[in-house]
């Protein structure tokens, strides 16, 4: 984007000889919040280690707000990191920790109040700044640790897998107050993660990588409905990924025509569970598992397409495992995907 305020411009990242980033370009906006999203090995977490200033790049460029960081020291690059680990001083108290870096930087007396006091009100923890840490709750560290970097006024805030130590009811939770306080201060935002669900829910742009490099960048419901390869395909839940050759599947017992007209340009079609039309169509699956998920029911089929996963609404009668279906693949369902492999 030509208003970037972060850029990253061919950067490569290597741990000795080993090439952890290949050649990365990326530009970030002021005030987004975005996620690299993907899996262990995938790059993410070493791109945010380099924009922390924790990783020198092998050659490349970091700008931030119009100025080369690239060899910045972490320290100088108004860039705050939140910890997965939390990583707070468990022998201070809330105000302490979150006041340790502003009196590294001889901050002191109604000035420091002051900033400690904004920084705990926007995180909502304004009654707890006498508790040690070990008083708190996982969500409550977890803030604590994020006000103690908004308090230092970075001009990007990173965050590494900041929900994980959270349990289900505590992620929602957390998921909520993070999109506030990024709203209310404005403050750009990255986070690092493997969870499709918490990019989905919480980003403004989600990158999605691979191999040190990035497969797709987009909005969620880009990411959600239009992946662009069968790898972001099968990430974001596109569980039945086939690649096209001359216009038909191609599948373990050979090319497999479809009922409907297949897009010229794309080289696979990705079908999500509920997209299979159960119980009618010119293909047939045995039922080899299959689980109650509350308001639908997944099925697990064995066909001549290989294996293909299926989700009907759970108010209709179950089918025994054993049992053989009729399914339709409909192709005004599918993903289209540009790349496959």
């Amino acid at each position: 984007m030509s208003d970037a305020y972060l850029q990253l411009d061919k950067l490569t990242l290597a741990y000795g000889d080993t090439v952890a980033v290949r050649d990365l370009d990326l530009a970030i906006g002021k005030g987004e919040l975005v996620a690299l999203l993907g899996p262990s090995g995938c790059g993410k977490t070493t791109t945010m280690r380099a924009i922390a200033g924790l990783l020198t790049p092998a050659s490349g460029r970091i700008s931030l707000d119009g100025a080369d960081i690239t060899r910045i020291a972490a320290n100088k690059r108004a860039v705050g990191l939140v910890f997965q680990s939390y990583a707070l001083f468990p022998h201070l108290t809330v105000y302490e920790n979150v006041a340790f870096g502003l009196r590294l930087k001889r901050m002191s007396g109604a000035d420091l109040d002051a900033r400690v006091g904004s920084g705990l009100t926007s995180v909502g923890l304004s009654a707890f700044a006498g508790r040690k840490p070990a008083e708190l709750s996982g969500g409550q560290q977890q803030r604590v640790a994020l006000a103690r970097s908004m308090v230092m006024e970075p001009k990007v805030l990173l965050l590494d897998e900041p929900l994980s130590n959270l349990d289900a009811r505590l992620r929602l939770e957390m998921r909520a107050e993070l999109q506030r306080v990024q709203k209310e201060t404005g403050v750009t935002m990255i986070f690092v993660t493997h969870d499709q669900t918490e990019a989905l829910a919480l980003a403004d742009r989600i990158v999605v990588m691979l191999n040190g490099g990035i497969e797709q960048i987009g909005t969620p419901e880009e990411i959600y409905n239009a992946p662009a390869s069968a790898f972001v395909a099968d990430f974001v839940g596109f569980e039945n990924v086939f690649a096209l050759k001359d216009g038909k599947l191609a599948t373990p017992n050979g090319p497999i025509a479809l009922s409907g007209a297949v897009p010229e340009a794309s080289a696979g079609l990705a079908w999500r569970p509920r997209a299979v039309n159960l119980g009618s169509g010119p293909f047939q699956g045995a039922v080899r598992g299959t689980s109650f998920a509350g308001s639908t029911r997944e099925y697990l089929l064995d066909t001549s397409l290989g294996p293909i996963k299926a989700e009907i609404d759970a108010s209709r009668p179950p089918h025994e495992i054993g049992s053989t279906l009729a399914f339709d693949l409909p192709v005004a369902g599918a993903a289209n995907l540009k790349r496959f492999g």
